[in-house]
């Protein structure tokens, strides 16, 4: 009889920004769906979330905890995925598990490009950026958080230097504003569900997941609608 622990079955959710993403993790593989639509997020979450769970051949029942994306970002979007984490935990009896979207792209960029030093910039709108840098744990283990994630102005985010790599639609947004990526940038990115599941089976594992009721959002400022 084998002593190695099944990795866990885990739902994820991502809808803060203008992506809106499911990823279901089960037997070693990730089921995904992605789409682009800033106002439809609402209407196509739980529709994906059905597919993506029929793919990849699981059931309620075989969940053992819901990731979510808890922000910073849209105002509504942030809210949407922390009120579908915990309507589903509550369901399901499983635990909740909130994650950084800023976390989710700097997972995102260190899994396409290998970048060991990222710094993730969304758009917070009102001339402002919400930014977060990440480098490789020293045990390989994930990424670590640098320092807290802050929102400011374009020109407050960190100049760096040396080898990063920036990640996400701040960058787009203010192309001038921003100090300059050493190793390159992706402008388009978006925080996606299944990068939020490689930092919340950490985190799980920790004992680090939630009773429904505590699944709530992160701000790092008052309320913005868009």
């Amino acid at each position: 009889m084998s002593d190695h622990k099944k990795p866990p079955v885990l739902i994820a959710l991502e809808t803060a920004t203008e992506g809106c993403s499911v990823a279901v993790a089960a037997a070693g593989t990730v089921v995904e769906r992605a789409d682009e639509t800033p106002r439809g997020h609402t209407a196509r979450l739980l529709p994906m979330l059905t597919e993506a769970m029929a793919e990849a051949g699981v059931t309620p029942g075989d969940v053992d905890a819901v990731v979510f994306g808890r922000g910073p970002g849209a105002f509504t979007g942030v809210r949407l995925a922390a009120s579908a984490a915990q309507a589903l935990c509550l369901a399901w009896s499983v635990p909740a598990v909130g994650v950084s979207t800023l976390a989710a792209l700097a997972y995102g960029a260190h899994r396409r490009t290998g970048a060991d030093r990222i710094i993730a910039v969304l758009d917070a709108r009102m001339d402002e950026a919400y930014w977060g840098r990440y480098r490789s744990a020293p045990n390989g283990a994930g990424l670590t958080l640098m320092e807290e994630e802050r929102v400011g102005t374009p020109e407050e985010v960190p100049r760096g230097g040396g080898d990063w790599f920036g990640a996400g639609r701040g960058f787009a947004a203010f192309p001038e504003r921003l100090p300059p990526a050493a190793l390159g940038c992706d402008p388009d990115a978006l925080p996606l569900a299944r990068d939020l599941i490689p930092p919340g089976a950490v985190a799980l594992q920790a004992g680090e997941g939630v009773d429904a009721a505590a699944a709530l959002p992160l701000y790092l400022r008052s309320a913005v609608h868009y």
